[in-house]
């Protein structure tokens, strides 16, 4: 069920900053804000760029971009479910090259998490990026557990986890994924 307007705007002041001017370990700069309901074109074009391995590796199989899994995800609350998005200018064109999300699991106090980045953009710090701000959104909202589902064979995934803190442990029901969670 839809949140209503004035309940979504006070959601969304909650997160703090509307958006924010990052410098990455490159040097170059992206925009990151949380996804607004207007970024649904930007999230398509963000998921068909992506190379078959890499969308594999974010939706445990592959997946076609169709408006059922876009509706999924930019369903976002901006409490119980939040996206943080980052954005470039290339050729005069606004280009989504990341995007970190959570949702609350059901016990209300763990949220999961996930995170997609760019291919051109990844190794660039991103994602540690994306992430910084996607925690400490997930501590202002009142989780005490944030975790991720990732692949095994994910070693971005990995090394980024290991800088955040996360502990790691193989799901218990499939040994391809490793279960990765953080205490916030």
């Amino acid at each position: 069920m839809p949140t209503p307007l004035h309940q979504h705007a006070a959601a969304l002041a909650a997160v703090g900053n509307d958006h924010w001017i990052e410098t990455l370990e490159d040097g170059s700069h992206v925009l990151i804000r949380p996804l607004r309901s207007e970024d649904r074109e930007l999230e398509r074009d963000f998921l068909n760029r992506l190379s078959p391995m890499t969308r594999k590796l974010r939706f445990h199989g592959e997946v076609k971009v169709n408006e059922a899994l876009l509706d999924s995800l930019m369903d976002v609350d901006y409490q119980q479910t939040m996206a943080f998005v980052a954005l470039v200018h290339e050729d005069g064109e606004l280009r989504e090259v990341g995007i970190s999300r959570y949702a609350a699991a059901e016990d209300g106090s763990q949220c999961e998490c996930a995170l997609t980045t760019a291919d051109d953009w990844k190794r660039k710090g991103l994602g540690l990026t994306l992430m910084r701000h996607l925690i400490e959104v997930a501590r202002r909202n009142g989780f005490t557990q944030m975790y991720s589902i990732d692949q095994a064979i994910d070693r971005d995934m990995r090394d980024l986890a290991v800088q955040l803190g996360f502990r790691a442990q193989r799901d218990p029901d499939d040994s391809t994924r490793v279960i990765r969670s953080l205490e916030l």
